[in-house]
């Protein structure tokens, strides 16, 4: 038995699968509609987004240095209503695409000076720019959502082929496998990470670390940016209020999927299947007719148990392997 739960404790993998079959033992029960094949693929189509902004969560965390961006959201809402400006004063989904994503870099630009040249605390920065790209948002479209995106746009994200949704086939699939050749495959993700463990000796390595941390952040907002134009797509509207709360949903996911808070710790494939995870949770919850307020409650006990748990198995592993030696 102890053999087993050491297994499990030391691959977060195994951990987050045996979570996920649990979580679908619970939420069949809960409700009988669950497997249905419309609710699965609208799962898949807000796991989307939730997808690229929590890969541009989990990389900021891993730089460590208490690296956050609380802003990720509001930088998608942001880059929403960007994109539909666009377009609404004539530009192509092309042109407009274009502008959107360099909008999104300029976003994460700006929270990495914050972090990375004038040493704010991330938290405290990301924070600052949270309300900034918020309050943009809302004074650029007034409150209202801009509409009027010609039909042909819906195509990225309410169709599908061979049953797969255009947004998880044509973007989340691709963009996932750039960012996982870019952290595993090149020299960029081992910096990242070794920032992330032991600035010191990142330092003496010669990682110049505010280039990485700007980096960093500004693949964040590029994956906001993203977020953003699947967004639209899939709602066919551009909203000041498109990203709220998501910030919050991938700072769950990245913990949940065993990112370390502190830096230089976990795997973005314990990501992806923590998306999985929080999507269908959501997904169950409103179907069973759960009150909001008790849908956010649950994201925020999910969050702090995961951060307990990174920290029990952590310990567990480590006294296992101390009573080897």
């Amino acid at each position: 038995m102890k053999k087993i739960a050491f297994s499990i404790a030391k691959s977060r993998t195994k951990f987050l699968l045996l979570l996920f079959i649990v979580e679908l033992v619970i939420l069949s029960l809960i409700s009988p509609y669950f497997f249905s094949i419309n609710n699965l693929v609208q799962v898949t189509q807000f796991g989307a987004a939730l997808t690229l902004l929590s890969l541009g969560e989990s990389l900021v965390m891993i730089a460590g240095r208490d690296g956050i961006d609380i802003s990720i959201g509001s930088a998608m809402s942001l880059s929403g209503v960007l994109f539909g400006l666009a377009v609404m004063n004539g530009c192509s989904i092309l042109t407009a695409t274009v502008l959107t994503l360099l909008g999104g870099i300029l976003l994460g630009m700006v929270n990495g000076l914050l972090v990375a040249a004038a040493r704010v605390p991330a938290l405290i920065a990301t924070l600052g720019t949270q309300y900034i790209y918020g309050s943009l948002a809302l004074y650029l479209t007034g409150g209202i959502p801009i509409s009027g995106f010609p039909d042909g746009f819906k195509a990225l994200s309410l169709e599908s082929t061979f049953g797969i949704p255009n947004q998880i086939l044509f973007v989340v699939v691709p963009v996932t496998i750039l960012v996982f050749i870019l952290v595993y495959k090149m020299k960029f993700g081992r910096r990242v990470y070794l920032l992330g463990t032991n600035p010191e000796a990142a330092k003496y390595t010669g990682i110049r670390e505010r280039r990485i941390r700007m980096c960093v952040y500004m693949l964040a907002g590029l994956l906001a940016a993203i977020s953003a134009i699947i967004n639209n797509s899939w709602l066919m509207t551009a909203r000041a209020d498109a990203g709220s709360g998501m910030e919050m949903q991938a700072i769950t996911v990245a913990v949940l999927g065993g990112i370390g808070v502190a830096g230089g710790v976990g795997h973005l494939g314990g990501v992806l299947i923590g998306v999985i995870i929080i999507t269908m949770m959501n997904s169950g919850l409103q179907i069973a007719n759960v009150n909001s307020i008790w849908q956010l409650a649950t994201l925020g006990f999910i969050l702090i148990i995961a951060i307990i748990l990174n920290h029990m198995m952590e310990r567990f592993v480590a006294n296992v392997e101390k009573s080897r030696k």
